[in-house]
């Protein structure tokens, strides 16, 4: 059997991610006729099928799913070989892929990530908000180099590296009547009505779990998909919003909102650095997380 070229790999992993080749071809800037004669051709040097197209798409059958793995740990690895034959030559070079969950993009992140920047300008550094489960699974499954989110999940056989915390707070129109107190248990809030930021499933999920301990229900009135958006309705009157302190300061002043921390001890939340191998880094994404984790330090 012949070895796979690069580009075959790359077409195979997009359309594996994908699940249709057409937006597979898209992602790659190739027509999907070529894409999908590829797909052909690796099925006839394996002899076995690793696809199986229908209308709304394909699924990958077993043995794509072993071509798959191998074909993204085979990518990772000439990924990191090219770096660091780079960072010989001409200095730190390369691409660094990061999976964040959406409170660290907001927050703090791009400001740390900002300085690594002009410290490595060979270097390109590409964000993907996820959601913290998809996070750990994307670095597990090394479509990610590092992870950065909060630690409410399992981490499994993930490093993981301390590195920022922020803290929830109650937001709030200046007119609700929890709105003059200094600190807020959460579960003075469930019996009042809150917006649902479903874009945040682990934090309503921790939440709805400490409502069910205080043998409650969660009562959501509006459902929206950002933090910005809460605080519009929070702003209207329409319901209190939980959501992280230093994420709503910024609308605090513009919307004349109130915002009141939590008192519960989970509201302190604790944002790690997560890679699958750190010895495995190419040596922009290890100077990457060196230069995260000392932001972090100064901060």
């Amino acid at each position: 059997m012949r070895h796979f070229d690069p580009l075959s790999l790359r077409l195979f992993i997009a359309v594996c991610e994908e699940r249709n080749i057409a937006s597979a071809a898209q992602r790659e800037a190739i027509v999907p006729s070529a894409v999908s004669k590829r797909i052909s051709q690796m099925e006839e040097q394996t002899g076995t099928q690793l696809l199986e197209r229908g209308r709304r798409g394909v699924v990958v059958t077993p043995a794509g799913e072993t071509l798959w793995r191998y074909a993204r740990e085979s990518l990772a690895l000439l990924d990191r070989m090219q770096a660091e034959l780079g960072a010989f030559a001409d200095g730190v070079q390369g691409h660094v892929r990061v999976f964040a969950s959406m409170s660290a993009v907001a927050q703090f992140l791009p400001e740390d990530v900002s300085e690594y920047a002009r410290q490595y300008e060979r270097v390109r550094v590409s964000f993907e908000e996820r959601e913290i489960w998809e996070v750990v699974r994307g670095v597990e499954e090394g479509r990610a180099d590092i992870g950065v989110c909060w630690d409410a999940v399992d981490m499994r056989q993930l490093k993981t590296f301390a590195y920022r915390s922020d803290h929830l707070a109650v937001v709030m129109h200046p007119d609700h009547p929890l709105a003059r107190r200094r600190s807020i248990a959460f579960e003075d809030t469930i019996d009042h009505e809150h917006v649902d930021i479903v874009a945040r499933s682990i934090m309503k999920a921790t939440q709805q779990g400490q409502a069910a301990a205080a043998g409650k229900r969660m009562r959501y009135r509006i459902q929206v998909s950002t933090v910005d958006a809460a605080c519009r309705i929070v702003a209207a009157n329409l319901a209190l919003a939980i959501v992280p302190r230093e994420e709503a300061r910024a609308q605090q002043q513009a919307q004349g909102l109130k915002v009141v921390p939590l008192s519960n001890p989970w509201a302190r939340r604790k944002f790690v650095i997560s890679v699958r191998d750190e010895a495995a880094l190419s040596v922009p994404a290890r100077l990457l997380v060196q230069s995260l984790r000392a932001s972090a330090r100064r901060a």
